[in-house]
């Protein structure tokens, strides 16, 4: 009977434990999320179009194989600066819901996104995190 209860235990803890998660850099474009449903490329040259058009933006890591990941934590405006742009995404990326959290997104090599960044335009308008109070 113990022995029973302690391998439920251990049973239960290991299924609490968030295994489809992992730290990766995925590289890929960003696409607005209606093109790559529809199997298209956002037209080159018409970004702007686009970018008024989408409301929602992903990582498209292989069109062939339908993959791509949405970028929940990174704001639209950000993403839709870098549409048709090839980006790598590092962060926690969850292969079962498609996401990645990004920590840092760069491109040829150089970053223009980070959760640092951020955080720190934060601390410099409000002086905290965001919706904290104002110094």
């Amino acid at each position: 009977m113990r022995k029973l209860f302690k391998t439920t235990i251990i049973g239960i803890l290991f299924l609490l434990v968030p295994v489809f998660a992992m730290a990766a850099s995925l590289t890929g474009s960003i696409q607005g999320f209606n093109c790559v449903t529809q199997g298209k490329v956002c037209p080159i040259g018409k970004e702007d179009p686009v970018a008024a058009a989408e409301n929602v933006f992903v990582l498209l890591v292989d069109a062939s194989k339908d993959d791509y990941y949405f970028i929940p934590n990174v704001d639209r405006a950000v993403l839709a600066r870098h549409l048709n742009t090839q980006v790598t995404v590092d962060g926690t990326v969850d292969k079962k819901m498609k996401t990645i959290k990004a920590t840092d997104l760069s491109s040829s090599g150089k970053k223009f996104w980070s959760s640092s960044m951020q955080d720190e335009i934060y601390k410099d308008l409000w002086g905290s995190g965001p919706g904290g109070p104002k110094k």
